[in-house]
Order: C-alpha cells, then structure tokens, then sequence
C-alpha cells in the first residue's frame, strides 16, 4: 500500500502543471476581442486572417471540416456570396464518376470543403521531411492554451538557440514549443502579406489575425453562444428576484406566533 502511495504521489508531481514541460514557459497573452463574457470576433480581422492561411498555410495545412460557404455566415468572416463565389472558384476539386466512369476535375463551389494540399496522408509526411503538418480546422481547441498557445509558436522563432541544446537537420528551435524544438520553418515574417485593406503587416498583427481565424474555425458558434449564455444568466437572475418576492409575500400572511 505504501509502495502504491508513493507511485501516486511521484506521479502527481511529474504530471502538475508546475512540472510540465509546456508549461515552463509563460504564454503570450494578446488582448483578444473574443475574451470575456461579452467578446466578439472582429470582422475585419477575420479576414485578414483568411488572407494570412490561404497565402501562407494553406500550402501545407489543411481545414477539412471548413466549407467555404462557412465563410459568409454570421458570426464569422462575413464576405459576402459573391466574394464566397470568387473565393470558391479560385480551386478546383475532383469529382465523379461520370456517364462514363471517369473521374473529373470542376471548379470548386460554395458548398464544397477547402481543398487538400496534399491528396493523402504520406504525400504530405514526405513533403514535409517525414514530419505531417496538423489540420487547421480545430487547431486553437486541440492545444491546450488555445488561441495563446498557437500564437506564442507563431512568435516563439526569435530567440536563438540555447547552449546546451542540439537540433537536427530540419528541425527549429522554438521557446513555445513542447520540447522546443519544432519542424515547421518560421512561418511568417514582417510583410509576409500585402493586406488588401492596407493594414500594417507586421509579424504581431499577422500571427494575431490569422489566430483569430483559427478560433473561429474551432468555434464558429462563439458568440451565438455567448449571447445565449447571456440571455440564461438575465432569465435566472429575474427568476430568483420573482421567486425572492414570491416568498416574501407568502411569509407576511403569516402571523408571527407570540
């Protein structure tokens, strides 16, 4: 029994938080509009982040569980049908079989999921030095830390590499990174992006747009339910108040024993 104790009690203090390796080092903490009870996405933003993962990300990373029509719905990038239009047409997708068994290639439309950079699993390990680049549709929810976590990666490429500490051929050192030490090149760089709407490109604002798009992609339902959480709250809150006056009144009818 003693012996189990002692297991356990080891096992506590090499699984803390205190003691894991991702969290030695203290996330990046931009000021996100979406925080807080009463955060939203910025529009603007989000575009500029679909602009940062199509000319930057998309080349190794994919979003299978986005269809571009996601890109025009409320609470998100909001572009209108046209530009979900042109968005969609800019790729083209197989299809089929047809009248005689074929398959094709089509010009992609809204309905359809972004496309694939790589047609499978091993063409993308090998396109990447054996290392698979992660999807990007969940991202921000699938790494503890969230939108912080994956922005921090996304800066964490300025530091130089610590003595004592050997990378191999492909490999990157990175302070964020579990273990510190990742495969993806640095990403992005001041002016990796020309914004069509003429926001500064700088390495900060560029990591902070297209994390925000990646936050919405995990949550694209965040703030239809942070207004329903709101509503419950103000329903509960009248509840209590009605229920608080109810109870008064019933308690005043009766007469105080003496």
């Amino acid at each position: 029994m003693k012996n189990i104790l002692k297991i356990l009690i080891i096992a506590l203090i090499f699984t803390s938080p205190l003691n894991s390796a991702e969290n030695k080092t203290k996330l990046l903490e931009p000021n996100w509009t979406f925080d807080g009870f009463f955060g939203k996405f910025d529009r603007a933003s989000l575009q500029r982040g679909y602009q940062v993962y199509k000319e930057v990300c998309a080349s190794c990373h994919s979003m299978s569980y986005l269809s571009y029509r996601n890109l025009g719905e409320k609470g998100g990038p909001e572009f209108t049908k046209q530009e979900v239009k042109a968005i969609a047409s800019q790729y083209e997708i197989q299809d089929g079989p047809n009248q005689e068994g074929e398959m094709f290639m089509r010009t992609a439309r809204p309905s359809d999921k972004f496309v694939n950079p790589y047609p499978n699993t091993n063409a993308a390990r090998v396109a990447n030095g054996g290392a698979y680049p992660p999807d990007m549709s969940v991202l921000v929810k699938a790494r503890k830390g969230g939108a912080d976590y994956v922005y921090s990666v996304l800066m964490g490429y300025k530091e130089d590499v610590p003595e004592g500490i050997s990378l191999e051929e492909g490999v990157y050192y990175n302070k964020y990174m579990i273990g510190n030490k990742i495969r993806m090149p640095k990403p992005i760089n001041d002016g990796s992006v020309e914004y069509t709407d003429g926001t500064q490109a700088t390495e900060e604002q560029i990591s902070k747009d297209v994390v925000a798009f990646l936050t919405w992609a995990a949550e694209p339902h965040l703030e239809e339910r942070k207004k329903t959480g709101f509503k419950a709250v103000v329903y509960l809150l009248i509840l209590t108040i009605l229920g608080f006056v109810i109870k008064r009144k019933i308690w005043l009818r009766i007469e105080p024993k003496v």
